[in-house]
Formats: structure tokens, C-alpha cells, sequence
């Protein structure tokens, strides 16, 4: 009986360089060269939506707040955004994805991810065509992306960022094993910062040190996300690259090192946890008419509450208050809570439009 032939899939991840910000020096010559920031404002109200790399030398960081980024960089230049022309750029992106293949997941306006298995132009190389790619973006565009190449979707998006800016990682078969046991655990997906200190209080810094924890010990320190990291941390990841996938929800959660006790420290994590769901939709030009808050009790128990508006939202404030008043509704005087999520659903047409509030140097988003 003849053997199936297990193919190997050829994955590529395309990540834009600072895309907003690199569009704003493409257009703009004064801005090259300078730290820019776009999005927020100089009165220190708003977020950053992008950082040019001039500016992140300086530790500003997409999704930090205005005043804080003017803290690390007072000579920053803060930028009117233009979604037009970012998606402008991305049209012409996906464009030239569209010469090699036709299974193509856009993640946002500037990344995703193809699957070159069998490409167009019969190249066979992935790395090759990743490297035409990326000339071409540079050459028709005069923008830089970062690429990583390999057989799956977690290392190829972990590889794009290894090398940025204007990046090209290849991490083939035989080097995955490796390649995973070496990666810091912040670098794994569903690994932030609260979850990488609980990952390094217990003497795991790495993918060799998670390797050593059976699934069910996983599980038990990190909930169902365990089982992902079980199978990721041995370079197994089967997700296809899905061409038409449609987001349903787009949300932001953190499971604490310690249970939260009192209100002021909730309202606090809802702050932080807000703005990475702020950044999220503005990244991906979406906004929702219905924002859930998702608890999760000590002992384990977990219950959502959620409210639904007329017309799709999309600003920092009205997800942060409301989701403040959805948390007055739960009980948490007698509870302590171990984990908060946000997320916004029941998509529309997003209605985020910029303009100038009362004070001429001060950018609201509003809907």
C-alpha cells in the first residue's frame, strides 16, 4: 500500500515596516528622518497608533499614551492620520501579493499572511518569492515590509519580526525545534507581560523550559491557552492561511499574577486592557455595536456581560466606561478576579473619522 505524501506547506508572513508612520515620511519629506508619531496629540490626550522607528529608539511603543510618549521623546512630531492613504498602500500591497498567490489572509491593513505552496508564477522557492515581494513593495511603493518564511503560521509570523525593519527570516524544518526551544516566552502568541512575569516567577523563560510541562500541567497554569502552547512549543501549528476570513470579534484579555481585589485595581487593568483593544480596532479599521466583558472569578468560575448600541464604536473612552459600568452589574465584593477581557463584536461599517476639537493642537477620535 503506498504511503500518502504528507505535503509541506510553504507559509510566508508579510509585516509593513511602521506602516503609518512610513506612509506619513513617504508623503511628507519633512517628517523623514524625524520621530513621528500618528495618532494622539501634544496636549497628551489620545494614543499612539504608529511610531516611526526614529521615535521607538526612544522606547515609543504603538497603543502608549500621548503624554507618555512625550516623556520619553519631547521632541516628537505627532501626526493628523490619513486612513485613506494607508489603505491606499494596502490595496496596492495585496496587489502584488495577488501576482504569486491567491491564498492570502489579511491580518490587518498592513500584514498577512499567503500560502505559496503551489504559487502562481511556479517560482517554488517561498523565500525567493518572499524576497521578490519584498523588492517590489519597496521599488513600486517605496515602503519596506519584513518577511518571514517557513512551513507554518506561528513560526513564519514570529520570523517576520526578527530582522525589522526591511527583514527576510527563513526557519525551515530542521531548524523549527531549535528555533522554538530558544524563543522567549514573551514572544509566544497569547503571552503578554502579566503572563511572561507568572511564566518567569516559575523558572520558565524559554520554548526548551515549557517543553519540560506536560499538557495537563499547562492547562493548569494557563488555562485552555495551554493546550496551544503544548502543541506550538513542539512546532506543531495546522491552522491554515484562511483567504476569507471574516472577523467575528476582536478583543484584548489578561489572566493576573495575583487575584484583583478591589475595584481601583480593576478599573485599572480595564484601562490598560482598553487601550490594546483601542489599538486593535484602529489598526484594523473596524469598530462594534456590541462591547462584552468577559470575568473570570478565583475559582474559576466565569460570566460576561455586554451592552449593544445602534451604531458601531470604536474610541478608547466609550469602551473603557462602559465597560467600568458593566463591571458595577457583577459581583465583586465577595470575589476576587483572575482574569478581564474586552472585546467588541457585531461589526458595521466603522465610522472612525478624525477632527479637531476646540483646542487646534488636539486630535479626538470620535464616532
Amino acid at each position: 500500500m503506498t504511503e500518502p505524501v504528507v505535503r509541506t506547506r510553504k507559509i510566508i508572513h508579510i509585516d509593513m515596516d511602521a506602516f503609518y508612520a512610513s506612509v506619513e515620511q513617504r508623503d511628507n519629506p519633512e517628517y523623514r528622518g524625524k520621530p513621528i508619531a500618528v495618532g494622539g496629540s501634544p496636549t497628551g490626550r489620545g494614543v499612539v497608533a504608529t511610531a516611526s522607528y526614529e521615535a521607538r529608539k526612544f522606547g515609543v511603543r504603538s497603543a502608549m499614551p500621548s503624554r507618555k510618549a512625550m516623556q520619553l521623546c519631547p521632541h516628537i512630531i505627532f501626526v493628523y492620520p490619513r486612513f485613506e492613504a494607508y489603505k491606499t498602500a494596502s490595496r496596492a500591497i495585496r496587489e502584488i501579493f495577488h501576482r504569486y498567490t491567491d491564498i492570502i489572509e489579511p491580518l490587518s491593513l498592513d500584514e498577512a499572511f499567503l500560502d505559496v505552496s503551489e504559487d502562481k508564477l511556479n517560482i517554488g522557492s517561498a523565500l525567493e518569492i518572499a524576497r521578490q515581494i519584498k523588492e517590489a513593495i519597496k521599488d513600486e511603493l517605496n515602503l519596506t515590509a519584513s518577511a518571514g518564511v517557513s512551513t507554518n503560521k506561528f513560526v513564519a509570523k514570529i520570523a517576520s519580526d526578527i530582522n525589522k525593519p526591511d527583514g527576510l527570516t527563513f526557519i525551515g524544518p530542521s531548524k523549527i525545534e531549535a528555533f522554538v526551544n530558544n524563543l522567549p516566552v514573551e514572544k509566544f502568541f497569547g503571552v503578554g507581560k502579566v503572563t511572561a512575569d507568572k511564566m518567569k516567577g516559575m523558572n520558565l523563560f524559554t520554548g526548551a523550559d515549557l517543553k519540560q510541562l506536560s499538557e495537563n500541567e499547562l492547562v493548569k497554569h494557563f488555562g485552555k491557552t495551554g493546550h496551544f502552547y503544548y502543541r506550538i512549543v513542539r512546532g506543531i501549528d495546522d491552522r491554515e492561511v484562511q483567504p476569507h476570513r471574516e472577523t467575528k470579534s476582536l478583543g484584548a484579555e489578561d489572566t493576573f499574577t495575583y487575584d484583583l481585589a478591589t475595584t481601583g485595581e480593576m478599573h485599572k487593568e480595564i484601562d490598560r486592557i482598553g487601550l490594546t483593544v483601542f489599538n486593535r480596532l484602529q489598526k484594523n479599521q473596524l469598530a462594534g455595536r456590541t462591547i462584552t466583558l468577559k470575568i473570570k472569578y478565583s475559582d474559576f468560575t466565569q460570566i460576561t456581560r455586554n451592552q449593544s448600541f445602534a451604531h458601531p464604536v470604536s474610541d478608547y473612552d466609550t469602551i473603557t466606561e462602559v465597560a467600568r459600568q458593566l463591571l458595577e452589574k457583577v459581583d465583586t465584593e465577595e470575589k476576587t478576579v483572575r482574569l478581564l477581557g474586552i472585546s467588541l463584536s457585531n461589526f458595521g461599517e466603522p465610522p472612525i473619522r478624525w477632527r479637531k476639537s476646540k483646542d487646534p493642537d488636539q486630535l479626538d477620535l470620535f464616532d
